[in-house]
């Protein structure tokens, strides 16, 4: 019997390829995102015996709760959790930034993936599953005009270690999978311009959604026994920040 993954944030970058990467594998998935056209697209592609589109926000607690009411026999038994979905919104100072932006970034980052992981809870325990989170580097190493997305995936990276600790004895294996940079659409909704993306990775030769996808395959298909707590990916050409100093003239 195939497993069944429940993918967020699946019209697009890392969540789009693990839905394609699993199902190369041999899983089923339910695709969750805003954009419809996207998750029927991939249906159409992929099969819709191997893939269930649930079309929600994931701001929207109610519209979570519907999704996983409806989900069909064949992909209501959740084997493992991919906790995708994500955003940056703006890349300013603190004391320029725009309160609107902070709170989606909270809503969306913190918020959504806690309560979704706590309603799936039950059945993954029930199943011995698996729960993989997508935090971030800017957990671990801020930059400036991080502030409240660096923030959000620290607090992702701590509450997915977390979790691994409350889940002792249970059998639930819990990953935090933390990359660096990796140029998907994600990068452009964020700097706003594909000229600014574009300047972005020049010259880096940045990770993909396609490797953070098979990174994802490969903790789900270890061997029961085994958990990755955490993983730190990034780019060769990629490493940690120095420290600045400022100066008096």
């Amino acid at each position: 019997m195939s497993r069944i993954a429940f993918v967020t944030g699946a019209t697009a970058g890392i969540g789009e390829a693990t839905v394609r990467a699993l199902v190369a594998s041999g899983w089923r998935c339910v695709a969750t995102g805003r954009r419809a056209e996207r998750l029927e697209a991939l249906v159409a592609e992929l099969g819709a015996d191997k893939v269930h589109p649930a079309v929600f926000d994931v701001r929207d607690e109610a519209a979570m709760d519907g999704a996983i009411a409806a989900l069909p026999e064949g992909f209501a038994a959740i084997d493992l959790l991919v906790n995708n979905a994500g955003l940056a919104q703006g890349l300013t100072p603190a004391q320029e930034a725009d309160l609107d932006d902070w709170q989606t970034m909270i809503d969306t980052n913190v918020t959504a993936m806690v309560r979704l992981t706590r309603k799936l809870l039950p059945g993954l325990i029930e199943r011995k599953g698996a729960i993989v989170t997508l935090g971030s580097v800017a957990g671990s190493y801020v930059y400036p005009g991080g502030n409240v997305y660096a923030g959000s995936k620290a607090f992702a990276n701590h509450f997915t270690l977390a979790l691994r600790a409350d889940l002792h004895g249970t059998g639930v294996r819990v990953t935090s999978i933390e990359p660096g940079m990796v140029e998907t659409e994600f990068t452009l909704v964020r700097t706003g311009s594909q000229q600014a993306s574009d300047d972005l990775y020049a010259g880096v030769d940045p990770m993909t959604g396609e490797d953070i996808a098979e990174t994802i395959r490969w903790i789900a298909e270890l061997p029961p026994h085994l958990n990755i707590n955490r993983l730190e990916l990034m780019p060769v050409n990629q490493d940690f920040a120095g420290f600045r100093v400022a100066r008096k003239s």
